[in-house]
């Protein structure tokens, strides 16, 4: 018995799975069929991992994701496959079914922490592994496509389920289905939700800091018993045409080149952190009071209310398409960012940015929005205004990178 054992084990570590094979006269179906078994030998096979899986669990790695295998093979298959990934090195960071059953609650809690690989698991074990990951505060990702894997799935926070190789009870039991059975899928997909994340915050920058410069303009006119700075119609331009468009165009900009690098943020952090609601405050009132001074200044040089309110909707424009260089990263300066590395966005810039010196010259336009066209020297000053919250901007990205660089 010893040496078959052995025979296996050594197997085992090789990252074979291993089966006996028996077999028994059976001379009536009422004789029990597992008893008095004859052993015909062992048989070996491996399931090799594809080839793209360590690399992508490094990415996981990197990414601040932590992989924990859970598997009914024997221990020392699942150690020598946890190895080939580099998930484990040791045969410390290896539990079994058998020792999870005689834990307490306590050591149960903290083999969760500390264990890598989980091996000839039960399906109610895996289930609670699930259960105990949530409960110590993580959010958790569960892969199968067995029958005995539909609980664990409908219990962590995002089941995934196999395709091709899934039963239709996994499927059913899973937020979602990985048609192609890729472990580097669904790594993939964590990389663009982290885009998509960004993206929101980036779109949510834009629009929040400008419509919040906007209320801080007129709110400071109505303060100092000045005319309206810009009419219901322009402050509509504004947001929905010329920002609008940029808004949708930013939707589009590519990842940074480092989201799978980065620590994963908490799941309970809400949109506007703190980066969020500084940045935010900082190009509200360097756009806002700045305006306001603007336009103080035109009507004091002499100009008509109504061609003060053109100027500063102009102003606001080249603010907006100033504002959406800052918003493209919140720590990589603007002038490390290539226009051309985002070209639906540069489109949008571009296509808002004509719209608007359309309206100053279109007199059906003109009409409604109460435009007109300024001189070249003008164009120039208001530009080096809008200038400022840039530079603003930067200050802060360095200033934030350098505290928390430390």
């Amino acid at each position: 018995r010893e040496e078959w054992i052995q025979k296996s084990e050594r197997m085992a570590e090789d990252g074979l799975r291993v089966l006996a094979l028996a077999k028994k006269d059976v001379e009536s179906t009422e004789t029990p069929p597992y008893e008095d078994l004859s052993l015909l030998g062992l048989v070996a096979m491996i399931d090799p991992p594809r080839e793209e899986v360590k690399s992508t669990i490094k990415n996981c790695l990197d990414a601040g994701l932590r992989i924990v295998m859970v598997t009914g093979d024997h221990p020392e298959t699942a150690l020598s496959i946890a190895r080939e990934l580099g998930l484990a090195s040791g045969r410390g960071e290896v539990l079994t079914g058998a020792q999870l059953a005689e834990f307490t609650p306590e050591q149960f809690a903290t083999a969760i922490e500390r264990t890598r690989v989980f091996a000839r698991v039960s399906p109610d074990q895996k289930l609670a592994i699930v259960e105990a990951a949530r409960d110590a505060g993580h959010y958790v990702a569960v892969t199968g496509d067995g029958v005995n894997d539909a609980p664990a799935l409908r219990q962590a926070n995002i089941g995934i389920a196999m395709g091709q190789m899934g039963t239709d009870v996994a499927r059913d039991a899973a937020e979602l289905v990985i048609s192609d059975d890729n472990f580097a899928t669904i790594v993939a997909g964590i990389e663009q939700g982290r885009i998509a994340y960004d993206n929101i915050r980036k779109i949510v920058f834009l629009l929040v800091s400008t419509g919040a410069a906007e209320v801080v303009l007129v709110l400071l006119a109505l303060t100092a018993g000045l005319p309206l700075p810009l009419t219901p119609v322009q402050i509509l331009w504004l947001n929905l045409v010329t920002n609008g468009i940029q808004d949708v165009a930013l939707a589009f900009e590519p990842g940074e080149g480092n989201v799978l690098r980065r620590p994963p943020r908490s799941p309970t952090e809400h949109i506007f952190n703190r980066l969020m609601t500084e940045r935010t405050l900082i190009a509200a009132l360097v756009m806002g009071p700045l305006a306001f001074g603007v336009f103080v200044w035109l009507l004091e040089s002499g100009l008509s209310e109504t061609a003060a309110r053109n100027q500063i909707l102009l102003l606001m424009v080249l603010f907006e398409i100033v504002n959406i260089g800052n918003a493209r990263s919140e720590t990589v300066s603007l002038f490390r960012l290539s226009p051309l590395r985002s070209p639906i966005l540069l489109l949008g810039t571009v296509s808002a940015f004509l719209l608007h010196v359309g309206a100053m010259y279109l007199p059906q336009i003109q009409l409604v929005l109460e435009t007109e066209p300024v001189s070249v020297t003008r164009w120039l000053g208001l530009l080096a205004v809008a200038i400022t919250v840039a530079v603003a901007i930067e200050v802060h990205k360095l200033l934030w990178v350098s505290r928390f660089s430390e």
